[in-house]
């Protein structure tokens, strides 16, 4: 039997459940003796330990619209999966819950504020500004990361009224604090303070392995994904081009997906190259304990809740797109109803090999050059005017050429407008893959600037597929969900997430709402599943 990382765990809930009940140093926790903390090789040691060693994939897939449930012939692994298929609040606490997503977050942030009092113990010196640049970044990363789960989608019409997270800039140091979770514009101003602060300061010699602290690249990376969110998209572009290189129309060190798709299907063979820390395109690698891996890879426990065929065959990886349907790395498909992009792979750490007891590990590379092309191409397209859309189709055209099979040389608006204008929008029994967009600003429907975003969404789905980045345009574009059942070549709808939704914002662990943080509000009814269910509200 496989027993994921249960000692730790049981710690973790345990320190927990102390603290929230009087909501104290749960959220930022003592991560080492801080007497200790009196040497620059003592704090870049540190620095090791302030990345969440924890991932939001499992969480976000689930809840988006890359995932069905497959019916009465399969059940459910744990509780878990049942309520985060169901968008419902949970009480569970297993590796992947916003429980523990939660601890590990505020771990993480807890360490990088420690090791950014200790420098200024230490007068701040020179020597140490690579690593307060690196903690003042960790630090906006796990409040960013927190961010994207439990809150809702920044906009300039709610950045004063949405609910953020608490952000916690000092290490703990009385009994009974407390913390006041303020709104999501606040929330981002702090992530941007940060970021900004922190950027300057990184230097790529500080490290061994790069690709697990945040080098240059990396930063820049999470840069453009931040402003792309907040909506300041010449930023975005900005730092996208700090990670793609000066000539824009010549993109670099992005991923060669044909050498990935050359690679046996078998094991962990691709896995292991998608992660490998030598490859240009990863910019940044976590290293986690999660069942992710094991939850939507090959393996037949897991069947209830997948991307499966039908969602494959009708809007992800082997849907016909405006490149074809071939894609470099091509989908494996089972007897089981999964269809898997092979990039995510076990990891399996024993600690009794002859009980079989151990940890389950996974590798994300949380940032890539090939996401920050679609976004920066997302970014041209959201500037809006003629000169902006030739540098998004520009991005989109070398994405297209790197990632797919397709057969063209030159993508021009036309081509564009004439394959989505064709296209019926999504409904739950016929979907295609053109979705409609409800966000929270203003963008030109019916022509180019729509037609590029339903293409620019479209790429990042399929390429992202298992990563957990379709929650986050779900939730920026007001895309609706639907919880749909497949069994017996039927399609039956049970619920639909639809634009404004509260339960777009994951509900904050039960322990910290009980210490008294305000949680996320719930729709009138929650709790009956026919809330919400509109199959032509699309």
């Amino acid at each position: 039997m496989i027993h994921m990382k249960k000692i730790y765990q049981t710690i973790l809930i345990l320190l927990s459940a102390a603290a929230f009940s009087a909501c104290d140093d749960f959220l930022d926790q003592m991560p080492d003796n801080r007497a200790e903390l009196d040497s620059e090789e003592k704090i870049t040691k540190l620095l090791v330990t302030a990345y969440p060693q924890i991932h939001y994939c499992m969480m976000a897939e689930f809840a988006s619209d890359n995932t069905d449930d497959n019916g009465s012939k399969y059940s459910s692994y744990n509780r878990l999966e049942d309520d985060l298929f169901a968008w419902r609040d949970t009480y569970e606490a297993g590796d992947d819950s916003p429980l523990i997503y939660w601890v590990y977050c505020y771990t993480a942030i807890a360490t990088a504020n420690q090791a950014l009092e200790a420098i200024d113990e230490m007068g701040n010196p020179p020597s140490l500004s690579a690593q307060r640049g690196e903690a003042l970044l960790c630090r906006a990363l796990g409040h960013f990361m927190l961010s994207y789960i439990f809150c809702e989608a920044y906009s300039e019409k709610n950045k004063n009224t949405a609910l953020g997270i608490p952000y916690i800039t000092k290490p703990e140091t009385t009994v009974n604090p407390q913390y006041e979770r303020g709104t999501i514009g606040e929330t981002y101003e702090k992530i941007a303070k940060d970021l900004e602060e922190g950027i300057p300061l990184i230097n790529d010699d500080l490290y061994t392995v790069p690709k697990y602290h945040f080098n240059k690249k990396a930063a820049y990376a999470f840069a453009t994904r931040f402003y792309l969110y907040y909506g300041q998209y010449a930023k975005a572009i900005e730092y996208a081009n700090n990670v793609l290189g000066e000539n824009v129309f010549l993109p670099t060190g992005l991923r060669d997906w044909g050498a990935i798709g050359a690679l046996s299907k078998n094991e962990n063979i691709q896995p292991d190259a998608y992660v490998d820390s030598q490859n240009p395109a990863n910019l940044l690698l976590l290293s986690t304990y999660s069942f992710w891996g094991y939850t939507h890879g090959p393996y037949s426990p897991t069947c209830k809740y997948t991307h499966n065929s039908t969602i494959a065959n009708d809007e992800t990886c082997f849907s016909h797109n405006i490149w074809g349907d071939s894609l470099q790395q091509e989908a494996a498909s089972y007897s089981i109803p999964k269809v898997i992009m092979r990039k995510l792979g076990v990891y399996f750490e024993y600690i009794d090999y002859e009980a079989g007891n151990g940890y389950i590990h996974g590798v994300l590379p949380i940032f890539t050059t090939d996401e920050v092309l679609l976004e920066r191409a997302e970014a041209y397209t959201l500037l809006g005017g003629e000169d902006n859309y030739t540098y998004a189709l520009s991005d989109l055209m070398i994405w297209m050429l790197n990632y797919t099979k397709w057969e063209g040389f030159l993508l021009f608006e036309e081509d564009i407008n004439d394959f989505y204008d064709k296209l019926a929008y999504y409904t739950p029994n016929k979907p295609t893959i053109k979705k409609r967009l409800h966000p929270d600003f203003e963008i030109e429907y019916g022509g180019t600037q729509e037609n590029l975003l339903h293409t620019i969404l479209q790429a990042r789905r399929v390429m992202t597929l298992h990563e957990g980045l379709r929650w986050g345009d779900i939730k920026r574009y007001g895309i609706t969900v639907y919880r749909r059942t497949v069994e017996n070549r039927k399609i039956t709808v049970t619920d639909s997430l639809v634009a404004g939704d509260p339960r777009r914002a994951i509900q904050l662990p039960s322990d910290v709402i009980s210490a008294g943080l305000k949680p996320n509000p719930r729709p009138k009814g929650f709790g009956n599943t026919e809330i919400a269910i509109n199959p032509n509200n699309n």
